[in-house]
């Protein structure tokens, strides 16, 4: 939006050659620079779709998928790994006994987005994957561009998020992946991407007790992070492909803790596995061992 000149600023030619340079200088800057705070219009504001927004909602239209990828048909998959979906808002009531019989151990379920919006059938879903036996834990979208790391931490912690060593509850998930309002990045740059996810990752610690699992691919980490490095010792990789592999992993992660391997699966689209037996899956529930 142009400026509106005032009559004082339209008698400026009577000031002097040096207060008239400065004022032409002041009103020449721009009204906000990349990075800073006034670069994120959306701060504090509610999302538009946050019901559009779960798990790899962008993943798939940016970077595609493999119909050839692993189906979860019974016996497809060997004893060292787990079955496991996430869900949201959009699944809406989950038939999780049937998940169950299909051999479904484990479900993460969307809590919140940003730092204003909580699915509102995250109780249902919650609680209805813990009744039907199985280890459960709940994920944030993250929306780097509406408020700090630790802010949307801690909304989320309070929203669903926590963590109790019942021996049943994984730690939460930050969710990473392409910007669903805009710009790909949420226009930050490598670094201050890094201090965000960083941000977040403490304060949850602080709150919790326990290190998040990061959700993210290997093309938007190399992409918006510059593939940081910074990570990968401390928090359990969660990686979207849908494909026959997990492909190239990002950063300095050695090994994947979970693989999301198709959106279309059965009874809810999104499934995945633990990338280890039973018995690691309730390693990581209880706190053990997060390396």
């Amino acid at each position: 939006m142009p400026l509106r000149r005032s009559a004082p600023a339209r008698r400026t030619v009577h000031l002097a050659a040096g207060s008239l340079v400065t004022l032409v200088t002041v009103l020449a800057l721009p009204l906000g620079l990349p990075g800073t705070a006034t670069a994120t219009p959306d701060a504090g504001k509610t999302p538009a779709h946050p019901e559009q927004d779960w798990m790899g909602s962008t993943i798939a239209v940016h970077e595609g998928t493999d119909g050839s990828g692993p189906s979860e048909q019974r016996g497809a998959w060997n004893r060292k790994t787990v079955a496991g979906v996430d869900v949201s808002s959009h699944n809406g009531t989950v038939g999780w006994r049937k998940l169950r019989h299909m051999g479904v151990r484990f479900a993460y379920v969307k809590a919140t987005e940003g730092n204003s919006y909580k699915n509102p059938y995250f109780e249902q879903q919650y609680r209805g994957s813990y009744n039907a036996g199985m280890i459960h834990g709940a994920y944030h979208f993250a929306l780097p561009d509406h408020s700090s790391g630790a802010e949307q931490a801690r909304y989320f912690s309070h929203h669903g998020g926590g963590w109790s060593r019942d021996g049943r509850t994984l730690p939460g998930a930050l969710d990473m992946e392409y910007n669903p309002y805009g710009a790909t990045c949420y226009g930050r740059s490598h670094s201050s991407m890094v201090n965000w996810i960083a941000d977040f990752v403490r304060a949850y610690r602080e709150e919790t007790g326990r290190d998040a699992v990061i959700y993210t691919s290997t093309n938007w980490w190399k992409r918006c992070t510059g593939n940081s490095e910074r990570f990968g010792r401390s928090n359990p990789l969660w990686i979207p492909r849908y494909g026959s592999s997990v492909g190239t992993l990002p950063g300095a992660w050695r090994f994947h803790s979970i693989w999301q391997h198709t959106s279309s699966g059965h009874t809810v689209g999104d499934h995945n596995r633990f990338n280890g037996p039973y018995s690691r899956l309730k390693v990581l529930a209880n706190g053990e061992d997060d390396d």
